[in-house]
C-alpha cells in the first residue's frame, strides 16, 4: 500500500479520479494549490545552478524563444482552430483569454519531471510572464474589442512562484541542504501535484458536465493545441536536430498555458460560458502531462532493458 501512494502514475490518477468522482473536496484544497505549486517549483529549480544566472547571453535565447512558443506557436494554433471550429462569441473570447495568458508556471516542475532542460524553460516561463504584461492588454483589444489585464496578478503570481522558489532553492544549495532533500524530493513533488491536479478538475467538473452539447468543438480546439501540436513540436525539434532535454522544454512551453489566469478572467468579466475553454483545457492539460510522462517511463524502461 506504501509503495503504491509512492507511485506517481497512482498519484496523478488518484488525482482525477477523486476530482471527478469527489469534487466537493476541491473547495478545501484550492486555497492550498499556490503553496503547493510554490514547493514543486522550489524542488524544482534546486537544480538549476548559481552560475547560470550570471550569463546573460545564455538566457537571452531560451526567453525569447519562450515567447515565441508561448504567444506566437500556441497562441496562433489556439487562435486558428477556434475561429475555424468555434461559433459561441463566449466560447472564443474564451480562447482569446488562454491565447494571452502566459505558460502554466507547472512547466518548470514538468520539465524536471520529463528530465528536460530546467533553466531552459525556467529563462522561457519568466520572459513570457513579463512579455504578458504588453501582450495581453494588445490581444484583447484587437481580437475582443476591451483592453483588460491585471499586472498586479501576473506581478503577484511571478513573485510567489517564480521569484520565492528560486530565492529559497538558492538557500537551500547554499546550507548544503539539498542531498538531504533528494531521497524526499519525488514524494514531495507528486503529492503536491496531487492537490494541484484534484483541485484543478474538481473546481472546473461541473462547469465541463453542466454543457455537453457545447464540450466538442472546445475539445477539438484544446486536443489540437495539446497532443496535435506537442507531437509536431516534437517531430521538428528532432528534425533539427535538438537535444532531447531541449525538446521536452519546448514542447512544454509550446502547449500548456495557465488556465488559472484565463478561466478567473473569463468568470469575473464574461459570461460563464467564455470559462468552458479553460475548463476543458485544465482536464486535456492534466490528461496530456499524465500521456507525457507514462511515454516518459516506459522510454526510460526501454533504454534501461
Amino acid at each position: 500500500m506504501l509503495r503504491l501512494l509512492g507511485n506517481r502514475n497512482v498519484i496523478f490518477g488518484l488525482a482525477v479520479g477523486l476530482g471527478l468522482a469527489l469534487p466537493q473536496g476541491a473547495r478545501w484544497t484550492a486555497p492550498a494549490m499556490m503553496p503547493a505549486l510554490a514547493l514543486v517549483m522550489t524542488l524544482a529549480t534546486i537544480h538549476v545552478p548559481n552560475s547560470y544566472f550570471r550569463d546573460p547571453r545564455a538566457i537571452l535565447a531560451p526567453s525569447l524563444a519562450g515567447i515565441a512558443m508561448t504567444y506566437i506557436v500556441l497562441g496562433g494554433v489556439i487562435l486558428t482552430a477556434s475561429a475555424l471550429v468555434v461559433r459561441d462569441p463566449n466560447l472564443w473570447i474564451g480562447f482569446v483569454l488562454i491565447a494571452a495568458v502566459p505558460p502554466a508556471v507547472a512547466v518548470i516542475p514538468f520539465t524536471a519531471i520529463l528530465e528536460g532542460d530546467i533553466s531552459y524553460t525556467l529563462s522561457g516561463t519568466v520572459a513570457s510572464y513579463l512579455a504578458a504584461l504588453l501582450v495581453m492588454p494588445v490581444m484583447f483589444i484587437v481580437l475582443v474589442g476591451t483592453a483588460f489585464a491585471d499586472p498586479y496578478k501576473l506581478i503577484r503570481i511571478m513573485l510567489l512562484l517564480i521569484v520565492l522558489p528560486l530565492i529559497l532553492s538558492r538557500l537551500i544549495l547554499y546550507l548544503g541542504w539539498a542531498g538531504r532533500i533528494e531521497p524526499f524530493r519525488g514524494l514531495l513533488t507528486d503529492w503536491g501535484f496531487f492537490i494541484v491536479l484534484y483541485s484543478m478538475i474538481g473546481v472546473n467538473r461541473d462547469l465541463i458536465f453542466s454543457q455537453p452539447m457545447t464540450i466538442a468543438p472546445v475539445a477539438l480546439v484544446v486536443l489540437a493545441s495539446t497532443f496535435g501540436l506537442g507531437a509536431v513540436v516534437e517531430k521538428a525539434g528532432v528534425f533539427l536536430k535538438k537535444d532531447p532535454p531541449r525538446i521536452v522544454s519546448l514542447v512544454l512551453l509550446g502547449t500548456l498555458k495557465n488556465q488559472g489566469i484565463a478561466g478567473g478572467l473569463a468568470i469575473a468579466l464574461f459570461e460563464k460560458e467564455a470559462a468552458l475553454p479553460s475548463a476543458v483545457y485544465s482536464v486535456f492539460m492534466i490528461v496530456y502531462i499524465l500521456w507525457l510522462d507514462l511515454r516518459h517511463q516506459r522510454r526510460k524502461r526501454g533504454l534501461t532493458a
